[in-house]
């Protein structure tokens, strides 16, 4: 029997792909928290932890129709951003798949109602929320990728969640989940950007902006979950990325509104042209994750 050891909310913003030189000519000469925060991540959780597979749940493959699971027994080639080439150009990228937990969620979460599917088609492309976050956080592990469905509600997202982790538990998997994405997630517009480049919070779009990513990271401090999913409605005025589907998605496989668990920040939380950043992990209680 399989089980989640541990999730995060991870950011995967551009920005840690810059060479230290450059994040610190666009923060006002400081590091941005948030690659200090990934190597922390590594060393003292993922090591501790040693899981088989890492699923990362990717704000940045939106599909339409359906979830879809990356079921690959392997990946590898070499990752340019259509988005920011020229932060991001020809990173390498190799690692195996895990296609009988991908292919396990897919069917387990037709079988509770959202429609999902289970890719293998090798030219299925990678975006940089997976590959930002493999590059700093993978060693020896297995690596899934989820869509975030653009057309998903977050009692969708909650139930490929619930999906996912019954999959983990029905195989043999010690498994690790990431929702790879921001919180509020709207930049300021092109003439504005090179003024809100420095990672102070100061530089979110607005004041309410921040003001909502803030609560929302209280409340998951305190492991209040259900408050989260309960003020959807009132989140989204302020555009969190990828609607939250990503949160919603490994919330779901960790025990959905139920979860009690308390968030630890690896990072501080930062601006990145005016999104909210920041990196959270959920460890495990001690008597399980809420079913």
């Amino acid at each position: 029997m399989g089980s989640i050891v541990g999730a995060g909310l991870i950011s995967h913003a551009p920005t840690i792909m810059f060479d230290e030189k450059t994040r610190r000519q666009l923060n006002d000469g400081k590091e941005i928290s948030l690659v200090p925060g990934l190597v922390r991540l590594r060393n003292e959780v993922l090591d501790r932890l040693r899981a088989d597979t890492i699923v990362i749940i990717d704000s940045h493959w939106e599909s339409t129709v359906e979830h879809i699971l990356s079921a690959h027994s392997r990946r590898s080639g070499k990752f340019t951003s259509s988005e920011l080439p020229r932060g991001m150009s020809q990173i390498p990228y190799d690692y195996p798949g895990d296609p009988e937990l991908a292919k396990l969620a897919a069917k387990l979460g037709e079988e509770m109602g959202t429609p999902t599917h289970a890719s293998e088609d090798d030219h299925l492309p990678v975006y940089y929320a997976s590959v930002n976050l493999v590059h700093y956080l993978r060693k020896d592990e297995k690596i899934v990728s989820m869509s975030v469905v653009q057309t998903g509600e977050p009692d969708d997202f909650v139930t490929m969640g619930r999906a996912l982790g019954e999959a983990v538990s029905q195989l043999d998997r010690e498994v690790v989940v990431l929702a790879s994405g921001g919180l509020s997630h709207r930049f300021w517009p092109l003439k504005e950007l090179v003024h809100h480049e420095s990672s102070d919070p100061s530089h979110i779009i607005t004041p309410e902006a921040r003001a909502a990513d803030e609560r929302r990271l209280e409340w998951m401090r305190a492991g209040d979950h259900r408050r989260i999913v309960e003020t959807m409605d009132e989140y989204m005025e302020h555009g969190p990325e990828a609607d939250f589907g990503h949160y919603l998605i490994m919330l779901g496989s960790i025990g959905g509104a139920d979860c009690v668990a308390s968030g630890e920040m690896f990072s501080d939380y930062e601006n990145a042209t005016g999104t909210g950043q920041v990196h959270v992990w959920f460890e495990r209680p001690e008597n399980g994750w809420a079913r």
